[in-house]
């Protein structure tokens, strides 16, 4: 009869267990959520390294989750990642205002995401190409300076693939991977008007916030955009935004007057502004 008792009851009991466990593993996180709020209002109005630490300690789930995003997506240790994010959380609890009625965790993404951008940019510097690419393009570049001389124009990407014996899609991929390695800057100025100037980072959309954490995102998809121009335009915008040569100069490198480099910068803009509207929209912006 005992035995018959256990059997029937061992369920109802192992149910109740479950039950009383997960009330309390939401009543702990609750408490959790609870002590995170009055902390960071205790922070906020007497800073202390103390409280700080322990806000730390609290929302390393934040860093973890977006350490092991990013380690998918790159070749860097997820625990150097890790590391990092802990920069930009300590960031986003030490400019937190509780009064003004946002969560935390949304506040304090962009911030660790952010420095995770800022190290990935950093380390991409150290980067290298295959040496076959390396090489062949800077011959690419020596054969499109000869090109330009003889033909009295920029040279199109089949002629130099055709100098260099590679087919123009081996040559392009070469070009584009090399290319990806230059820095931008999105302060750069890109034209000069009469009563204004417009630089590079004008020309992406206008973000829904104003966290500069963002810019490394942009700053890959202005890279990209730029890309996709048009030869004559994308040589004009690189040589007046990237190497910051005046019309006048840029005119002589790709051999028209500086009156034609203001309308390919003006083209440029327009066409990098259409591409990078979609993917603004894409991300919410």
């Amino acid at each position: 009869m005992t035995a018959l008792i256990t059997i029937y009851a061992t369920p109802f009991l192992q149910k109740k267990e479950l039950q009383q466990r997960n009330f309390y593993m939401a009543a702990s996180e609750s408490s959790v959520r609870i002590d995170g709020i009055e902390l960071l209002h205790l922070y906020h109005q007497n800073p202390s390294i103390k409280l700080r630490n322990q806000l730390v300690q609290l929302h390393t789930g934040l860093v973890r989750k977006m350490a092991h995003k990013f380690s998918h997506q790159c070749n860097e240790p997820y625990e150097d990642l890790e590391q990092i994010g802990y920069f930009g959380l300590i960031r986003a609890i030490e400019r937190f205002d509780p009064s003004q009625g946002y969560a935390f965790s949304s506040f304090a993404v962009p911030y660790i995401r952010g420095e995770m951008l800022h190290f990935l940019r950093d380390r991409s510097t150290l980067l290298k190409i295959p040496r076959r690419w390396q090489e062949l393009y800077n011959e690419g570049q020596k054969v499109r300076k000869e090109l330009s001389i003889a033909l009295g124009r920029p040279p199109k990407d089949s002629e130099i693939a055709k100098q260099l014996h590679v087919s123009v899609q081996e040559w392009q991929e070469t070009k584009l991977a090399a290319q990806n390695r230059m820095p931008l800057s999105l302060d750069a100025t890109a034209v000069h008007y009469v009563d204004c100037q417009i630089t590079l980072g004008e020309a992406l959309p206008c973000p829904r916030s104003s966290a500069l954490q963002q810019q490394e995102e942009e700053r890959q998809q202005l890279q990209g955009a730029i890309s996709l121009l048009e030869e004559k335009p994308r040589m004009a915008v690189e040589l007046v935004f990237l190497k910051e040569l005046s019309r006048k100069d840029a005119a002589k490198n790709i051999g028209t007057s500086p009156m034609t480099v203001t309308r390919y910068l003006q083209k440029g803009i327009q066409d990098l502004i259409s591409y990078l509207q979609p993917q603004a929209v894409a991300n919410g912006s």
